[in-house]
């Protein structure tokens, strides 16, 4: 009676602490109409793999397989079947599947496949043999074109998604309903911060699933559910609020996962936690005197109906009295008192002294390092689809008889290592090796130019009527293109002027400004008094664009440039020249990092440079440069104006006759002015977008 005890005891400890079942109650006699009698393992065609399950009877049904990650396993519920194979684990070394655990629990018997990474099953019948065919998952395909979902299903032979419905269940928590086109699909479920991931692998989603839902109203833990498209798969995000936690089953061709909020008693849990110093337990009172330590434990292991087990050397007597503290507490009272040591697993507490429980886990320690030692060597070699072979590093994770190759030519992996170490390097590659997403950024260099002058200016003099020639009006042209009006018979000339402050032609402009010359006035001694004004004004506007771009992946920093090399002579410390270069180039520099909420962190380097006027034959033209060097975050498909500069230039320039140019009205014809208000305006602005793995804009 006691035997069994003993192994219902340690079967109820496996089953919580290997986390392969839920906590469920169990019977004392179950009954049975069906026993598991062997499992073996073999090799099929295609490189498939074959568990061949041998029963007593055959079975009425295919069992359900549920395929599950972190770490990647099916399972598969027997019911009314015993487990009579005489062991619970059985090691694989076929391929991915790495061992089989075999779990019997009431009526039912639970056989796990634990698998090196994610498998594609098919379940038979054949009389009392029950076959498990397991194949790898297919590479990801780019889909040429949208296709309907029957024929995706007929052609590819892949899942698809019929519909997708949320509900609200009987207790509050949110329910998503999923119908699949094909049986045992594979899904990836799993919690990446506070979001739930829900992966359909090799799936074609109609374009009317392809949404974002807000359920909201439904008064669920359940805030959104946004579904995309991810290559070949469909990506299901599941953005929950408060204090929650998830679950997952797959029936046939429907998928459910289900968010409950956690209840008012766990935050009261939490609350006592807080309260007693990280005491959780039921409180209660204990009064002994001179009792012996082996009592105590079996009156708290009676309070708690949690398992104690006490090692042969844990003895001694003990004098207590505590009242009203949690059974945690008094427990490490009373192996504090007599310097004991306790480890917990499941619903069973081992309690032995401190120093044989430190013995005992430095002899287990030393029984994993001589197995590492003794542990036969095995070789696997890993194709990497997007890294490159020498931007991986493994530093601590072989053993010391653990070695690797790298082969840059066909971008494998070869590791020679023990099954443990090549199982962790297994996971870290496929956590590495994944598709980098790309980024195509945009600037756009807008400068804008809006230059304005004005020259006024006159001419002023007395000339001999004799040297004019009769009187009359006439036009007479100059190289400009302007025009002068003279009155007096001729044009108004240079000769005998007093005054010379004309208008002065603008700078790069071919001609000279405009004047209008006249005679005033003529004295009796046959003397003009000549007036030449001159006016010039200038408006200049123009608006000049740049646009490079450039397309990178994340974390990679892309340059792109455009320009001249200007050469130009140096002179050396003996006496030679040579020729040296200057860049005058438009020029992108970006690395981008994309951000795990879609946004794009960017560090950006901008130059437009223009090869300016030389100064002089001696010297190389000047570089005129503008340039912006920043950091910024930008969402995706979003503008961002990172650097803008405002230069105005107004000056006023006038030369005149001392004290004449200063009389009221008639100074202006011992003075010319000049006016400039010249306006440049530059602005850069930057325009990322993150790419799909089909090299399309998303």
């Amino acid at each position: 009676m006691k035997k069994n005890n003993l192994i219902h005891a340690v079967t109820i400890f496996f089953l919580t602490f290997s986390g392969l079942v839920a906590a469920e109650q169990i019977q004392s006699s179950p009954s049975f109409s069906n026993t598991l009698r062997s499992i073996s393992i073999s090799n099929g065609q295609s490189g498939e793999i074959v568990a061949k399950l041998t029963l007593e009877q055959a079975l009425p049904t295919a069992p359900v397989g549920v395929a599950l990650n972190n770490p990647f396993r099916i399972y598969f519920d027997l019911n009314q079947v015993s487990n009579g194979i005489g062991k619970n684990y059985q090691e694989s070394l076929e391929g991915d599947l790495r061992s089989i655990n075999v779990v019997q629990v009431d009526d039912r018997t639970r056989v796990v496949l634990n698998l090196a990474k994610l498998m594609q099953h098919d379940i038979q019948i054949k009389d009392n043999l029950l076959l498990i065919r397991l194949a790898a998952a297919p590479a990801k395909q780019t889909r040429a074109s949208p296709v309907r979902i029957t024929e995706a299903a007929s052609q590819k032979q892949t899942n698809g998604l019929r519909d997708i419905d949320f509900r609200r269940g009987t207790l509050g928590e949110g329910r998503v309903v999923i119908d699949m086109t094909k049986t045992n699909a594979n899904v990836d479920v799993k919690q990446q911060g506070d979001v739930v991931l829900v992966d359909f692998v090799d799936t074609f989603i109609p374009d009317s699933l392809v949404r974002r839902m807000d359920v909201l109203d439904f008064a669920t833990p359940i805030q959104t559910i946004e579904t995309t498209r991810t290559g070949d798969n469909v990506r299901m995000v599941i953005k929950p609020h408060g204090r929650w936690e998830h679950s997952a089953r797959q029936s046939g061709t429907q998928f459910v996962l289900e968010v409950r909020a956690l209840s008012n008693d766990e935050d009261e849990i939490e609350k006592r936690k807080r309260a007693t110093g990280g005491y959780t337990g039921e409180r209660l009172s204990l009064n002994f005197q001179d009792v012996e330590v082996r009592a105590i434990l079996q009156v708290i292991a009676d309070f708690t109906n949690i398992n104690i087990i006490a090692s042969d050397s844990v003895g001694g007597n003990l004098t207590l009295r505590l009242r009203d503290v949690p059974w945690d507490q008094a427990l490490d009272i009373v192996l504090q008192v007599h310097g004991l040591d306790k480890r917990r697993s499941g619903n069973v507490i081992f309690v032995a002294p401190r120093k044989e429980m430190a013995d005992r886990e430095l002899l287990d320690l030393e029984a994993q390092l001589q197995v590492a030692d003794m542990e036969p060597l095995r070789s696997e070699i890993f194709h990497l689809n997007h890294r490159r072979v020498n931007s991986l590093t493994f530093d601590g994770m072989l053993s010391k008889r653990g070695t690797i190759s790298l082969d840059e030519i066909s971008n494998t992996i070869t590791i020679t290592d023990i099954p443990m170490r090549l199982a962790e390097i297994r996971k870290r590659i496929e956590k590495l090796d994944v598709f980098e997403r790309q980024v195509v950024i945009e600037a756009r260099i807008v400068e804008a130019v809006d230059t304005f002058s004005r020259s006024l200016g006159a001419r002023f003099g007395v000339q001999n009527a004799t040297d004019v020639g009769g009187y009359g009006f006439g036009a007479s042209g100059n190289l400009a293109g302007s025009s002068t009006l003279a009155a007096g018979g001729g044009a108004a000339g240079p000769n005998n002027l007093n005054v010379n402050l004309p208008a002065a032609a603008a700078t790069g402009l071919l001609g000279g400004p405009a004047a209008l010359g006249l005679s005033l006035m003529k004295f009796n001694n046959g003397r003009l008094i000549n007036l030449e004004l001159s006016a010039l004004e200038t408006d200049n506007k123009g608006r000049v664009i740049a646009s490079p771009r450039v397309v990178t992946a994340h974390g990679i920093e892309a340059i792109i440039e455009q320009g001249d090399r200007v050469p130009y002579q140096q002179a050396t410390s003996s006496g030679a020249t040579s020729i040296r270069f200057m860049d005058a180039t438009l020029r992108l520099k970006v690395k981008p990092l994309i951000t795990y909420n879609g946004q794009i962190d960017m560090e950006l380097n901008v130059n437009q440079d223009k090869i300016g006027a030389p100064l002089n034959q001696f010297l190389p033209p000047p570089i005129n440069t503008k340039q912006v060097t920043t950091k910024v975050l930008v969402e995706n498909g979003g503008t961002v104006v990172i650097g803008g500069i405002f230069d105005r230039t107004e000056n006023v320039i006038v030369n005149k006759v001392p004290f004449l140019g200063d009389i009221p009205i008639l100074g202006y014809i011992f003075r010319n002015t000049v006016r400039v208000d010249n306006k440049r305006e530059l602005l850069i602005f930057v325009t990322p977008r993150i790419l799909s793995e089909t090299l399309n804009l998303q």
